[in-house]
C-alpha cells in the first residue's frame, strides 16, 4: 500500500504544483486555459491514438467489461438522481448532479495514471470506458437537459449531439486510431514517434493544468458536493466492482483496472457542461474540488486492490 501511495504521489504532486502555480498568480487563468488546449487537442489526443492504433475492436469493445460498467454507472447515477428528487430539484439539476457522481477524470488523469502504474494492457479497458463516458452520458446529459427545457425532443438534437461528437479531439483519435488498427498495417516509425514525443506531454501537462484549474473554484454547498464526491469516489468504484466480480465474471485483471478508473475523482469536462448548460456549476466546481482531494487517499488505495487482485 505504501509502494502504491508513493508511486501516486508524484501525480498528485504536479496537480498540487499547478494548483500552487493558479493560486500565486504565476498561472493565469488565460495560460491555464491554453496549457488545457494544447493536452486537449494535441498532447492527449496522440497519446490516444498511439494507443488504439495497437488494439483491435474487439479488444476495445470487450462486452462483459462495457455491461459491467454500465450496470455499476447505472446503480449509482439512478441513487444520485432519487437524492435530488427528494430534495425536489428539477430535472435539469437532478441529471447533472447523477452525471458528476459517475464521471471520473479518466481522460486527463486516468489515461496517463493507470497506464503507467498498472501496465500498458490496461489501455484497451480505459479506453472503453473514456467511450462510454464521452459518448453515452454526455449525450444523455444533453438529451435530458434540452428536454426538461424545451419540454420535447428537437429535431436539432441529433445533429448537435453528432457534431459535439466530431468536435471532440479524444473521440476522432481513438476513432482514427482504431481504422488505423483495422487495417493491419503497421504505423510509420516516423509517426510513431511523433505520437510518442507529443504524447509524452499529455501527462505533465495535464496533472498541471488539473492543479491550475482547480485554483479559481471555490468550495460551495459543501454538503452537497461532499456527498456527490463520496458518490464518485466510493459508492461508484462498489457498484462496478460488484457488477464486474459477481454480476458478470469480468476477468480480474480488467476488473481491477475498471474498479481504478471508477475511484477516479470528478472531472473537470463536468464543470465545462455544467458551465455551458448554465446547471449548478457552483455545485459541480465543488465537487471537483472535494473529489480532487480526497483521491489522494482514496485512489492509492483502489490501486493497490486492483493489483493485488
Amino acid at each position: 500500500m505504501i509502494e502504491i501511495f508513493l508511486k501516486t504521489l508524484p501525480f498528485f504532486g504536479v496537480i498540487c504544483l499547478g494548483y500552487w502555480a493558479g493560486r500565486s498568480g504565476l498561472f493565469g487563468a488565460a495560460a491555464t486555459a491554453a496549457l488545457t488546449r494544447f493536452v486537449f487537442y494535441f498532447a492527449l489526443s496522440a497519446l490516444l491514438f498511439g494507443f488504439s492504433s495497437n488494439l483491435s475492436i474487439a479488444e476495445l469493445f470487450e462486452w462483459r467489461v462495457a455491461s459491467a460498467y454500465l450496470w455499476g454507472c447505472g446503480v449509482v447515477y439512478a441513487l444520485a438522481l432519487m437524492v435530488a428528487f427528494l430534495r425536489r430539484l428539477p430535472l435539469a439539476e437532478a441529471a447533472m448532479e447523477a452525471h458528476t457522481a459517475i464521471i471520473g477524470n479518466t481522460g486527463f488523469l486516468g489515461v496517463p495514471m493507470l497506464v503507467l502504474l498498472m501496465g500498458v494492457e490496461a489501455a484497451g479497458t480505459i479506453l472503453l470506458i473514456l467511450s462510454i463516458d464521452l459518448l453515452l452520458f454526455s449525450s444523455l446529459l444533453t438529451m435530458v437537459i434540452t428536454i426538461s427545457r424545451e419540454g420535447r425532443l428537437s429535431a436539432e438534437l441529433p445533429r448537435r449531439l453528432l457534431v459535439g461528437v466530431l468536435k471532440n479531439p479524444m473521440i476522432m483519435a481513438m476513432v482514427v486510431g482504431l481504422a488505423w488498427a483495422g487495417t493491419g498495417i503497421d504505423v510509420p516509425v516516423p509517426v510513431n514517434e511523433f505520437m510518442t514525443l507529443l504524447g509524452a506531454a499529455a501527462t505533465p501537462g495535464a496533472l498541471f493544468a488539473i492543479g491550475a484549474s482547480l485554483a479559481d473554484k471555490s468550495a460551495e454547498r459543501l454538503h452537497i458536493a461532499g456527498w456527490l464526491s463520496f458518490a464518485k469516489l466510493v459508492l461508484h468504484p462498489l457498484a462496478v466492482a460488484f457488477a464486474a466480480l459477481v454480476l458478470f465474471d469480468v476477468e480480474p485483471y480488467a476488473a481491477g483496472v475498471m474498479v481504478a478508473a471508477a475511484a477516479l475523482p470528478v472531472a473537470g469536462n463536468v464543470y465545462i457542461l455544467a458551465q455551458h448548460f448554465g446547471v449548478a456549476p457552483a455545485r459541480v466546481s465543488a465537487a471537483i474540488l472535494i473529489s480532487t482531494a480526497f483521491s489522494i487517499a482514496t485512489l492509492p488505495l483502489v490501486i493497490a486492490w486492483a493489483g493485488a487482485g
